[in-house]
């Protein structure tokens, strides 16, 4: 694309208020795990490659524009294999212990803040005040033995808690 990446033209058309509801089907010939990610990340609803036959090509987009998510048979088992299996939260060093004793609020908080999501986001979202997204903050800082955000978002990335 001469302009944007596949990836810039998928966050841009996904973040567009006046496109809402607009999905998105990568096709693309880079198969990497890093830009499938990222594609996905970006908002992309499928990801295809460009040797895919056109009958499946064909219902990718009718899957896509059904509402539903699609990806490549062979990415998926990549991403299987990465996330599941190498990426489980026991082998990469998460704190499966510490994130039991959390709160049911505490959870959504963190999640949350692994989102990118600012304390006034999170007030917003959860239906609370600011200071109590702050207090538990706090209290996840503590629980979590973390020294900022930037370690609450890693445990919670770590321990499959973000999206």
């Amino acid at each position: 694309m001469p302009v944007l990446d596949g990836i810039e033209a998928t966050r841009q058309i996904t973040s567009d208020p006046e496109l809402t509801g607009v999905r998105v089907l990568v096709v693309t010939t880079f198969d990497g795990d890093e830009y499938v990610v990222e594609a996905l990340r970006a908002g992309a609803s499928g990801f295809l490659l460009k040797d895919t036959p056109p009958d499946e090509l064909i219902r990718g987009v009718m899957v896509v524009a059904g509402g539903d998510a699609l990806l490549a048979p062979t990415v998926t088992l990549r991403l299987i294999d990465r996330f599941v299996r190498i990426d489980s939260p026991a082998q990469a060093g998460g704190p499966p212990a510490a994130l039991a004793g959390l709160t049911a609020r505490e959870h959504d908080v963190l999640r949350a803040v692994a989102d990118g999501f600012s304390n006034l986001e999170i007030a917003d979202q959860l239906v609370v005040s600011y200071s109590t997204v702050k207090t538990h903050v706090s209290h996840l800082l503590t629980k979590l033995d973390a020294r900022d955000r930037a370690q609450l978002v890693m445990i919670a990335h770590r321990s499959g808690l973000s999206s």
